[in-house]
């Protein structure tokens, strides 16, 4: 028996599994992160993260499958391609915020590395859920799990 998981999870009735099929290892959340401080080009990619160009090309066409990342030809002959982020790409900015600011909090013994600011007037952004109907902030003591309208599957497992 082996303890790691499968690299698919067709079988997963899970958002948070089906989610980590596409941004789950180390590399392509590197690759967001630079794709949304402006990185754009395969080779500042791979200088920046000093990636294995197999793998930089892996990932960089995986992340163009799931259309997180669009490749966009800026030269011709030879042909050379930026990788842009599209709107399902531009929306990891509120998991990669949430990451950086949780390694902010625990791994950063000297200060943040960087800072995300606001353009307009300075000010650091916030993290935290809100609740839709009261507009109470939220932390993890004041939620429960419950079935969602697909999750017929999850709800008979929970309640086993």
């Amino acid at each position: 028996m082996s303890d790691m998981l499968p690299r698919g999870y067709s079988g997963e009735n899970c958002s948070v599994a089906r989610a980590l099929e596409v941004v789950g290892d180390r590399w392509t959340l590197l690759l967001v992160r630079d794709a949304l401080i402006g990185i754009t080009r395969f080779e500042d990619f791979q200088r920046h993260l000093g990636m294995a160009t197999n793998v930089l090309t892996d990932r960089l066409a995986r992340l163009v499958e799931e259309d997180v990342l669009q490749r966009s030809r800026y030269q011709r002959h030879p042909d050379r391609y930026e990788y842009l982020l599209t709107p399902k790409g531009r929306n990891l900015y509120s998991i990669i915020g949430a990451l950086m600011s949780w390694g902010d909090k625990y791994y950063a013994p000297n200060g943040p590395p960087l800072l995300i600011v606001h353009d307009h007037c300075g000010g650091a952004p916030v993290r935290h859920l809100t609740c839709t109907n009261c507009g109470e902030s939220l932390g993890p003591d004041d939620v429960a799990i419950v079935p969602g309208p697909a999750g017929d599957v999850v709800a008979a497992e929970l309640s086993q």
